[in-house]
């Protein structure tokens, strides 16, 4: 079965730091521009971050310089390093391929929650 399995949240005071981790098979991320979304209590999903195979990587604004997305390709691993979180950041995030054709069944997710 083709899955992806989240891991790395937590609870973490503003300012604080987390590292995602996202595991899938080989075929999952060969090739593939992965990326890691967000979901947030009564809104809808959004892009956070994306990386191609050969390492390009884009933000959405909201994220610049205080996130980085990365890939271990022979782990078929791919990492979202979260610092100088914000309340805002709370959520839970998802990791998939990019291209909405190509994406496959969304995993559990792990839970992000920035609080006092």
């Amino acid at each position: 079965q083709v899955q992806l399995v989240e891991s790395g949240g937590g609870l973490v005071q503003p300012g604080g730091s987390l590292r995602l981790s996202c595991v899938g098979s080989r075929e999952i991320f060969e090739f593939y521009t992965m990326a890691w979304y967000r979901q947030a209590p009564g809104k809808q999903r959004e892009w956070v971050a994306s990386i191609m195979s050969g390492g390009t990587t884009n933000y959405v604004d909201s994220v610049k310089g205080r996130f980085t997305i990365s890939r271990d390709n022979a782990q078929n691993t791919v990492y979202l390093q979260m610092s100088s979180l914000k309340p805002e950041d709370t959520a839970i995030y998802y990791c998939n391929r990019a291209s909405i054709g190509a994406r496959i069944s969304w995993g559990q997710g792990t839970q992000v929650t920035v609080s006092p």
